[in-house]
């Protein structure tokens, strides 16, 4: 019963999203409610059994697929149903829509027929997880294309190479109707096999055997479509006093926005990042924005911020033509300074933000501008990666021992954090493959695994060392060459790490291997197979 301007809504840093945080849960009203009930401050805690519970889940998909390829291995067509749980409540059809979209991924299919269902159940509702609906599909179409080889006796790598979009195709519509601005498919996979030794990995399976454990590689590929909300807002003012402020509609969950924007910042403007100073998550000074989702945030923020600078210096122009008393046309601007052309006559950008004295035009400091922008062509960011996994036989044990994966991000503003993004990506990759589940009493529907006694996440002491490498493919369809960078790690991490351990287990006759790939699951497999 309040007008939309008396609610202010201030987000901190509250850590990770991967989608849970993208959408709106009652009890953010609800304890709004109270406190006006009540008339005092009200404190909403959720405990990590309600979170179990209440939370979306994700990655739940069901798939019934088929790939066709002729005696050369060409890829001819892939025809698929895909049935997603959506649990008690229809929240989102983001991950079956998106999954049946990049279903042929970076592979030259000509032909698709997808069929998509959503289902209603008992089961927690669910919703998009980092990178939504696609490590599901890359998922059956990476096994599909192992098992074709090796029924068929192709050359894992060779095959793919063979079906790959190559960059002369580029735009490339693929049968769904999306269409691949651009890339380097067949780089990114040669990249992937040298980091992770594809060709050394026959000396090592064999020193495996001989201490009783069967050594396995596997390899995968696939692509993204980065979309997220197409607005962004960006107001960026020059303070005389040597700051610069940055009001931005994107919100940080660990993504490292502080540092990655003000390098943008410095980019243009000349200054350096410690002066820069970032306002997000505040509805009383953020006007518009779309958050964080979707690898959206560098895509957009950067266009904005960019065009906002570009203002900043057009206006800094016309007021350092006016202090040091030269035509608009003549004043350059580079590495903070504003410069007459051809002298050594110049200016700060502090000092222009300052204005013309007793000025009253737009003469006047500070330097501000906004751009409010709205771009909804979507990104695709690709990956390859290459997983070597060791397998206990008698147990069913897996130990992952090598990962190395190839990112294309497009331009990248910081390695650094898009190789933390790939790392963590990696590991939730990794722990869905191997120990992640949601698991209910098939009698009760009850939830059995109400905490991390129960739900099994990765630890450090279980993971290998990580060998990252980004590719910088120019995205075509973005201002500043930019494509998503926050999902390449976990998309084809759960096919990588299942053909490794399906490539392990080939000598016992195992041809495939659902997810979790517990041990259990895996000791199982063996004595069937042996049986």
């Amino acid at each position: 019963g309040v007008p939309p301007a008396a609610v202010r809504v201030v987000s901190g840093d509250v850590g990770g999203n991967f989608g849970i945080r993208n959408s709106t849960c009652p009890e953010f009203a609800l304890v709004a409610w109270a406190a006006r009930r009540v008339g005092r401050p009200v404190k909403w805690t959720c405990e990590r059994h309600e979170a179990f519970a209440t939370d979306f889940h994700g990655r739940d998909l069901t798939s019934e697929a088929e790939l066709a390829l002729d005696e050369n291995g060409r890829f001819l067509a892939l025809r698929a149903t895909n049935t997603s749980n959506l649990g008690a409540s229809a929240i989102s059809f983001v991950p079956l829509a998106k999954g049946i979209a990049i279903s042929s991924s970076v592979y030259d299919i000509p032909c698709s027929y997808m069929r998509g269902r959503a289902v209603v159940t008992n089961t927690a509702p669910t919703s998009a997880y980092r990178s939504a609906g696609r490590p599901e599909v890359v998922f059956v179409l990476e096994r599909m294309i192992d098992i074709a080889c090796r029924r068929h006796g192709f050359d894992r790598l060779e095959l793919r190479r063979r079906n790959l979009v190559p960059p002369t195709a580029m735009p490339y519509r693929n049968p769904l109707g999306l269409v691949y601005d651009s890339g380097d498919y067949p780089e990114s996979l040669q990249r992937a096999a040298e980091l992770g030794d594809w060709a050394g990995f026959e000396t090592r399976r064999a020193e495996a055997r001989q201490r009783g454990r069967c050594r396995g590689i596997g390899v995968a590929n696939s692509i993204e479509l980065n979309t997220g909300a197409p607005r962004e807002r960006a107001e960026l003012t020059v303070n005389p006093s040597g700051t610069v402020e940055l009001v931005l509609g994107t919100m940080s969950a660990g993504q490292g926005h502080e540092t990655s924007f003000a390098q943008v910042i410095a980019e243009w403007l000349g200054a350096e990042p410690e002066r820069v100073s970032l306002v997000t998550g505040d509805t009383d000074r953020v006007q518009a924005g779309g958050g964080s989702a979707s690898a959206r945030s560098m895509r957009l923020g950067s266009w904005v911020i960019a065009k906002a600078a570009d203002a900043i210096i057009d206006k800094g122009r016309r007021i350092a033509g006016a202090l040091l008393e030269a035509a608009e046309q003549d004043i350059e601007f580079a590495r903070g300074r504003f410069v007459v052309k051809g002298t050594d006559r110049g200016i700060g950008l502090f000092e222009v933000a300052v204005g013309v004295p007793g000025d009253s035009s737009d003469l006047r400091g500070p330097l501000m501008a906004v751009s409010d922008e709205t771009m909804s062509v979507p990104s695709y960011a690709y990956t390859s990666a290459v997983c070597e996994v060791e397998v206990d036989p008698e147990t069913g044990l897996v130990e992952v021992v090598r990962y190395a994966s190839v990112d294309d991000c497009g331009r990248a503003v910081n390695p650094l954090l898009i190789h933390g993004q790939s790392h963590g990506g990696i590991a939730q990759g990794i722990g869905q493959a191997l120990w992640e589940q949601c698991v209910y009493d098939p009698r009760s529907g009850q939830l059995l695994c109400g905490s991390l006694l129960d739900y099994a996440l990765p630890r450090a002491d279980l993971l290998p060392g990580l060998d990252t490498e980004i590719s910088e493919v120019p995205s075509t369809t973005n201002p500043l060459g930019m494509r998503g960078g926050s999902e390449g790690g976990i998309t084809p991490g759960l096919a990588a790490v299942a053909n490794a351990i399906v490539d392990a287990l080939a000598e016992f006759g195992v041809e495939h291997i659902e997810l979790p790939a517990t041990a259990e699951r895996i000791w199982n497999a063996i004595r069937a197979a042996r049986r």
